[in-house]
């Protein structure tokens, strides 16, 4: 189950990623015109790319490998220090859209802070977009908590992106753990998680199960959220639409992506998260073919990903830290050049008709 669920998550994320990446940033309005529905690839000729996103899910599941201990435990302080060496020779790779946190946190760690003194203050997605893989994978609460929080400081200060990282990692591991869902009660859980500093996210939550119980789309919850013109890189604003998407699709990823994706906004990372949630509870059987095939990436291929996941999955059963597959550095360096000049395409795209 754990095996299945996290390269679930993994996948799903890349798909989510892909599918959103050419709708980043265009409202969605405009978007519709321009592309039409997300229901297929449209970044570099009908195939698909990922962006941070997936990258940093990547990074996380190759640190949960090299900090296992045993069973269901992990050395915190490993996993931090594996995760911020990784953040920074990503950064040297050159990755187009880097967020502005993000990018401050990778400076400040060549700088020499600590990873848990690297964040920036800034309530940006950056801790959700790679929370998802950590709920698929981690079993324990406490264990879960401590891993979400210290993957989140190593880029962002603010509670709020913490608190936020948090939610996307428990909708993970209850989409992995309960075939059927009941909305009230993961929310009680999950407010008892994220404690009164949560207030503010735990009232736009009951107004996501809410608003899925009156089966109201992800758009028109979008809608009652002020985000109109799009979801923002907020991550008050991503996550509660995420969980909506989730809870109103749990079972089906195609649609539960495509529901966020025609909100608007910062599509590839709200994508990625609800790919992550729906595909760790679908797991790798979930996930369809044509969209797994339509996938454009190397390295970092979708085999390179699967083997990621089960090797997370089968450094669980062992005691001891497992062996991380890794990447060609010079291979890494040429994609990010070439996925930047599609990146620059786009962008300049977005400059003519139709408004």
């Amino acid at each position: 189950m754990h095996k299945d669920a996290i390269i679930g998550s993994i996948l799903g994320t890349a798909i989510g990623d892909a599918l959103g990446l050419p709708y980043e940033g265009v409202s969605r309005d405009r978007a519709k015109r321009m592309f039409g529905p997300a229901t297929k690839f449209r970044f570099f000729i009908g195939k698909g790319m990922v962006s941070d996103d997936t990258e940093h899910t990547c990074m996380v599941a190759q640190s949960l490998i090299e900090s296992h201990i045993s069973n269901d435990t992990f050395d915190v302080e490993i996993f931090s220090k594996r995760l911020a060496w990784r953040i920074r020779w990503w950064l040297v790779a050159l990755p187009a859209g880097v967020g502005k946190a993000t990018a401050k946190s990778g400076i400040r760690l060549w700088l020499g802070f600590k990873p848990d003194r690297a964040g920036v203050f800034s309530a940006g997605n950056g801790p959700a977009m790679r929370s998802a893989i950590l709920g698929a994978t981690i079993e324990d609460q406490c264990t879960l908590l401590q891993l979400v929080k210290r993957s989140a400081c190593l880029t962002h200060s603010d509670p709020k992106a913490t608190i936020g990282a948090i939610v996307i990692a428990f909708a993970a591991r209850e989409a992995r753990q309960c075939q059927k869902l009941d909305r009230a009660d993961w929310l009680s859980r999950v407010e008892e998680h994220i404690g009164v500093g949560g207030g503010e996210l735990v009232s736009l939550l009951k107004k996501c199960g809410a608003s899925v119980g009156r089966e109201e789309s992800t758009r028109q919850f979008a809608e009652q959220l002020g985000l109109a013109k799009g979801i923002s890189g907020y991550t008050y604003h991503t996550v509660p639409t995420a969980i909506h998407a989730w809870l109103s699709h749990p079972n089906d990823l195609r649609q539960a992506i495509c529901s966020i994706i025609e909100c608007g906004g910062d599509a590839d990372t709200t994508a990625a998260i609800v790919g992550g949630i729906v595909g760790a509870g679908v797991g790798s059987d979930g996930i369809p073919n044509d969209l797994l095939e339509g996938i454009f990436e190397w390295p970092r291929t979708i085999g390179w990903m699967e083997t990621l996941g089960e090797n997370l999955a089968s450094a669980l059963d062992v005691d001891g830290p497992g062996l991380a597959p890794s990447l060609n550095p010079i291979g890494l360096l040429f994609r990010n050049l070439f996925f930047l000049a599609v990146v620059l395409f786009h962008g300049f795209r977005r400059l003519a008709p139709p408004y």
